[in-house]
């Protein structure tokens, strides 16, 4: 049995001590936390934690029958860094961080901020564990630079691990990252979605929080089974040409009294002032980005996911809520920055240096912001004066827009305007179209009960949502069960309603999901200038009274054109006149309205001929049919 730790034997070197203090280390999961070395002959466990108001600090665990004074670690000069050699600690032992404060005699048992693996919730150990895998997706990384390319298609499929598919006859368990691989991997892929994105992975005690109240920055939760379990998810989807994007929170992270709160007796990753330092909303602790240990301590979670678990991108949750000092704070509750103003500087600053360094050592992934208000220049490079994200969710489109589809028809007339507006700003940033997990909880309901109307036409209007939304310029973005029409809103702890496909409707929507995303990757005039006002025109965005929207896609020269029509009313329009660019035979390649997607069948027999008919500005013209509440694509020929 282990008792002593031994401080001869390190992983740090002067320069990691000084870059981590220095704010710049970001690879300190390289050197802190639990790793299995040998001393000589002698195997065991090299530990570090940074707790520099700690007086006394020990690790304690199932090898020392959790002592507190059976295994002290040393301080390493003024670092603030406490490091030891155990002997004889072998992986899987169980172990904490034993601290007594300098300060009002505080002590707690905390959980390895560094480390790569925990206890199962609500067990809160952490483990002994290592990091080997054999990866087997050298094709797919070698690749990836075009596949998450702007001028790719990325249509994502946002996914919640532990309620997209479980098992009820074993008392409605979740399926393990093992088993969730092949069934996740082969649905995305005959849906045509070309990524996936994870709500968090990462340890959380809270269940219900989804995973955005983070314990564990380096750990992919126990509930679905070890890091190499969920390593091989990852290999697997990319081995199938799937991409994985991970959702990932440096904005804030809970109280629970193993984390990361008042850590060593002091507000040490939080802010001390709790006008800073809480979050009034979600009653969770707020990064101090200020502090230079704790950007290394982040900068490193962003560097081992890209790194370690080849994730393709990170999208950064709440991104609003760090840039604002006055985020959901009346007057009184906040300070302002040293200019007098709402920014958070150092939150700013922290981001930029994120950004730089994910591309700088990874240029073919991407930074998505979840970012909810107009901060300028989210999405454009840091040397100009922006944040450095690669990508930012257009979350006033999903509001807009399902604030549209919610009209009874005969109003939306009146409503014209929330379709149309985005385009004032729709180049502004590289923008993602979202249908997220935000709109399908906490009673918001699903997007099929959000819809107008009797039963026909709620899935006429779902087709007709999603036919606008691809049209729309901007990457894809659609949450887990929208895709055939779940009915009810989003649970956590229960797995979709696959039932539901029993019935035609429902897989009438799944196949129209799935038709969309083929000819959104296979036409480059849908997704090659998805973020360039080059790639859209509209051709007639005034029609309100009749409620329909006619716009222009387009990609390189030879990519030719695409014309979609969309009717928002239940009302079909025959001999509607769409201005056109060129004569020509015009090919229907997509309609909402066939039968095979559960409509009524009514459109233009595969297509129209141009006629020379200047309509719109244009000197050619299409004499149409259009279905009730339905999307048209047409493609000349």
């Amino acid at each position: 049995m282990a008792t002593t730790a031994s401080h001869d034997i390190t992983l740090l070197t002067a320069e990691d001590l000084h870059l981590f203090n220095e704010g710049t280390h970001y690879r300190m999961y390289e050197k802190l936390g639990a790793h299995l070395v040998s001393a000589g002959e002698e195997p065991g466990v090299c530990f570090g934690v940074w707790a520099p108001n700690a007086r006394e600090l020990s690790v304690i665990g199932s090898f020392n029958r959790w002592d507190p004074r059976a295994t002290p670690l040393h301080p390493r000069g003024s670092s603030g860094i406490w490091e030891g050699f155990v002997p004889q600690v072998r992986k899987g032992e169980l172990y904490k961080f034993h601290i007594q404060s300098q300060h009002h005699g505080h002590i707690a048992d905390k959980t390895d901020p560094y480390g790569f693996w925990h206890e199962k919730p609500p067990r809160t150990a952490s483990v002994v564990w290592d990091l080997d895998y054999q990866w087997s997706d050298q094709e797919w990384m070698e690749k990836r630079k075009s596949k998450n390319s702007l001028r790719s298609p990325i249509a994502t499929y946002e996914v919640h691990l532990g309620s997209w598919m479980r098992v009820p006859e074993e008392h409605n368990r979740p399926l393990s990252y093992r088993e969730i691989a092949p069934r996740l991997t082969e649905y995305v892929g005959r849906m045509g979605f070309t990524h996936v994105e994870l709500l968090p992975v990462m340890e959380h005690p809270f269940y219900g929080s989804w995973g955005y109240q983070t314990t564990g920055y380096f750990a992919p939760t126990a509930r679905y089974g070890s890091p190499q379990d969920f390593m091989y998810l990852v290999d697997y989807l990319h081995q199938h040409g799937i991409g994985v994007i991970l959702d990932w929170v440096p904005s804030h992270f809970p109280s629970d009294g193993h984390g990361l709160a008042y850590f060593d007796g002091t507000h040490l990753f939080e802010h001390a002032d709790s006008r800073k330092g809480f979050h009034p909303d979600w009653k969770t602790h707020i990064f101090n980005y200020g502090r230079n240990e704790v950007r290394s301590f982040l900068m490193s979670s962003a560097m081992f996911w890209l790194e370690r678990y080849h994730a393709d991108g990170l999208r950064v949750d709440a991104v609003a809520s760090m840039l604002y000092l006055d985020y959901s704070r009346k007057q009184g509750e906040w300070i302002p920055n040293q200019y007098g103003g709402r920014e958070n500087l150092e939150a700013i600053g922290f981001l930029r240096q994120f950004n730089q360094e994910a591309y700088k050592e990874h240029p073919d992934i991407q930074t998505v912001a979840e970012e909810s208000t107009a901060w300028p220049m989210v999405s454009r490079p840091v040397y100009v004066g922006g944040l450095g994200f690669g990508l930012k969710w257009d979350m006033g489109w999903m509001h807009d827009t399902l604030s549209y589809f919610q009209q009874d028809p005969i109003h939306r007339k009146y409503h014209h305007n929330k379709l149309t507006f985005r385009m004032l700003y729709g180049f502004t940033e590289n923008f993602v179209l979202p249908l997220s997990h935000d709109e399908a909880v906490h009673g918001k309901g699903s997007l099929i009960g959000k819809m107008a109307g009797d039963e026909w036409q709620r899935f006429a209007n779902l087709r007709l949502l999603y036919g606008y939304m691809y049209a729309q310029p901007g990457k894809k973005l659609l949450f887990m069960g929208g895709e055939f029409g779940q009915v009810r809103e989003w649970a956590h702890d229960t797995s979709l309603e696959w039932h539901v496909l029993q019935y035609p409707l429902h897989r009438g929507v799944q196949h129209w999901v799935e038709q969309l995303n083929r000819v959104y990757r296979e036409y480059p005039a849908l997704h090659e200038l998805d973020n360039d006002p080059a790639g859209f025109e509209w051709v007639d965005c005034n029609d309100a009274v009749m409620s329909v929207l006619s716009l222009l896609r387009r990609g390189s020269p030879s990519s030719g054109t695409i014309l979609a029509v969309c009717n928002f009313t239940p009302v079909p329009r025959k001999g509607y006149l769409v201005g056109v660019p060129h004569g020509g035979y015009w090919r229907e390649i997509l309609n909402s309205d066939a039968r095979e997607y559960g409509g009524s069948g009514m459109g233009n027999l595969g297509g129209v001929n141009a006629e020379a008919n200047p309509m719109h500005g244009r000197p050619f013209s299409l004499n149409l049919t259009l279905p009730p509440l339905a999307a048209l694509f047409l493609k000349a020929d």
